[in-house]
């Protein structure tokens, strides 16, 4: 539990940065949804409008790194409350990078416009588990619930496994008609870009356990994604696309 202090505005202003926190965790998970919804659909409507929720996640980083310079320079934290601040400035910076790899889901649907149902069926499926684990980690950072954020650190396993089945399963169908390859090519970005997402909201699950423990999750994280579609230079180019 979040301690009290003697300085009743040193309270407003945490309480200030974790309602933001919650309040953009909520919009990125949204516009996860939205995209999601977009690709099953194959609505560029439903897209534009995960491409302008975009701007508002900045918005919402912009506002919290302000809000966190303030409070160390004006309170100057200190133990869990530093580490908390700190933290805080970290998570914001994942949930924006949810968003980005959010938007770019939707930028593509234009590209999968013509391909086979059974050839997108992964996005939704693999959509639903990343939600959920990003809507977990939030409610495990409003209630410090460490064992909630542990379970989110836990499930990324599933998704790299369903992320590497799907992969596998792509790949077949390109090999089955070169007709394909195009939207496909197109299906695996997009994939990769919700596993991603799912990685950040690892990355958030542990910085729940930081600010609550003052230390690290003991075990090594867990990760399987096993594919080499791109590199990890071209996902974050990917990710700061506009």
């Amino acid at each position: 539990m979040p301690t009290e202090h003697i300085v009743s505005s040193f309270d407003q202003d945490l309480d200030h940065l974790r309602r933001m926190v919650v309040e953009m965790g909520g919009l990125a998970e949204s516009q996860l949804s939205l995209a999601v919804q977009a690709v099953h659909k194959r609505d560029m409507r439903l897209a534009e409008k995960v491409r302008d929720s975009d701007l508002r996640l900045d918005q919402y980083e912009h506002e919290i790194d302000d809000a966190a310079v303030r409070l160390l320079a004006l309170r100057q934290p200190v133990a869990a409350d530093l580490r908390e601040t700190v933290a805080t400035l970290k998570i914001s910076v994942d949930l924006e990078r949810i968003g980005d790899y959010a938007a770019n889901v939707a930028k593509r649907i234009h590209a999968i416009a013509d391909a086979p149902a059974r050839t997108v069926h992964g996005i939704p499926l693999m959509g639903r588990l990343v939600r959920e684990s990003i809507s977990d980690v939030i409610d495990a950072y409003a209630e410090r619930d460490v064992e909630k954020a542990l379970q989110v650190w836990r499930r990324d396993e599933e998704i790299d496994e369903y992320y590497n089945g799907y992969f596998r399963e792509i790949l077949t169908y390109m090999m089955e008609d070169p007709r394909n390859i195009s939207a496909a090519t197109h299906i695996l970005f997009m994939a990769k870009n919700i596993e991603r997402i799912g990685d950040h909201a690892t990355n958030i699950a542990e910085r729940v356990f930081f600010i609550a423990e003052g230390r690290m999750p003991d075990d090594d994280r867990p990760k399987h994604d096993l594919t080499s579609f791109h590199t990890a230079e071209a996902e974050e180019s990917e990710a700061v696309s506009d």
